[in-house]
């Protein structure tokens, strides 16, 4: 028999505690869950468990993540602004508790609005998923900025989720999609630039080696190596600020975002989450080359190798990759927008960013 070292073991027993945890919360559910009965089933010690999760919201929301991670993704073509909302609404609610059997959308909510860090998380989590959404709706028609329109259909949607958890039976799952449609055509008087940017200071030229590490891109749930574009770091508290270096970045030229925290064990697994589902929302509504360019990494080292190794909740650092190279670097609010302008900055006077 094969010994595992230290790496291994340690390996093993997290997919063991992992699965033992998802078997025991689809059964009771949250609160008929203890870490007792999920050490018992994974054959391990109470110990074990908690040397590898924090507490169980964290296995929570690990459990869920990867059971979001698992869910197969659609495949669309040629369909239009009102038809991908249609098709991101009916995804989302057949999820709903709608006859009352189903606990998991209520236990998970109800974590997280019981602490104020999660909470809090969750909300920029939450504008970060408008991002995303809306920049596909532009991608699909362009002529201006979506996101409050899909700021819009993620209230309604959210706001469907918790009817359905606290009255069973009032949602109308049909009813939710048809307004859901009908908010695509709603004049919001979305406008970019935000009043902030034009306060942004530029970013400072670099002349840096890059070492490009590996990582795994949330959306694409494909292994990428870091080595060109633009690289924005951001703690919790400033997920939506992806928006600032999309927009302001050279078309063609990567953008991927490295979510940071000082609480990685809860935190993270949220952020796996909420990326999952999302994921899998837009791609049973929205043809691939409609997704924006963003990527999403998670892996500390990216983060590291971008001299970020004490995260904040408020953390905003950014890079610009050119040729194995950081050539621009900058760091707090507007990072990613001034990052970005200088690379497009570069192109328009003749030079190249790799992409």
């Amino acid at each position: 028999m094969v010994r595992l070292n230290r790496a291994q073991q340690q390996e093993r027993n997290r997919a063991k505690v992992l699965a033992a945890a998802r078997e025991e919360f689809a059964e009771h559910g949250f609160r008929g869950t203890g870490v007792d009965r999920i050490a018992a089933r994974a054959e391990l010690t109470r110990g074990a468990v908690y040397s590898n999760f924090p507490g169980k919201r964290a296995l929570y929301f690990a459990a869920l993540a990867q059971a979001a991670e698992e869910a197969p993704p659609g495949k669309v073509g040629v369909t239009t602004v009102e038809r991908a909302l249609g098709d991101f609404a009916r995804s989302w609610v057949a999820r709903l508790p709608i006859g009352g059997d189903e606990r998991a959308g209520a236990d998970v909510m109800a974590e997280i609005t019981a602490d104020a860090r999660v909470s809090a998380t969750f909300a920029r989590l939450t504008m970060l998923e408008s991002v995303l959404l809306g920049m596909a709706l532009e991608h699909l028609a362009p002529g201006g900025r979506r996101v409050r329109v899909a700021q819009s259909v993620l209230t309604t949607l959210h706001g469907a989720g918790r009817l359905a958890a606290a009255a069973p039976g009032f949602t109308d799952p049909f009813t939710v999609i048809r307004a859901c449609e009908h908010l695509a055509g709603l004049d919001l008087e979305d406008a970019w630039p935000l009043p902030h940017i034009a306060h942004v200071p530029p970013a400072r030229a670099a002349n840096e080696p890059w070492a490009a590490p590996a990582g795994f891109d949330l959306l694409t749930r494909e292994s990428v190596t870091v080595d060109a574009g633009i690289v924005v770091v951001l703690g919790p508290h400033r997920l939506e600020a992806l928006e600032e270096a999309l927009r302001s970045a050279p078309e063609g030229v990567p953008v991927t975002l490295v979510p940071v925290t000082d609480d990685p064990g809860e935190l993270l697994p949220l952020i796996r989450l909420v990326v999952a589902e999302l994921r899998c929302h837009l791609s049973r509504a929205f043809p691939a080359r409609s997704w924006p360019r963003a990527r999403i990494v998670l892996e500390p080292g990216v983060a590291a190798a971008a001299g970020v190794v004490d995260p904040g909740a408020e953390t905003e650092s950014a890079l610009s990759l050119e040729g194995g190279r950081i050539v621009a670097r900058a760091e707090g609010r507007g990072a990613g927008h001034a990052v970005a302008a200088f690379a497009a900055d570069v192109v328009r006077a003749g030079g190249a960013i790799e992409g």
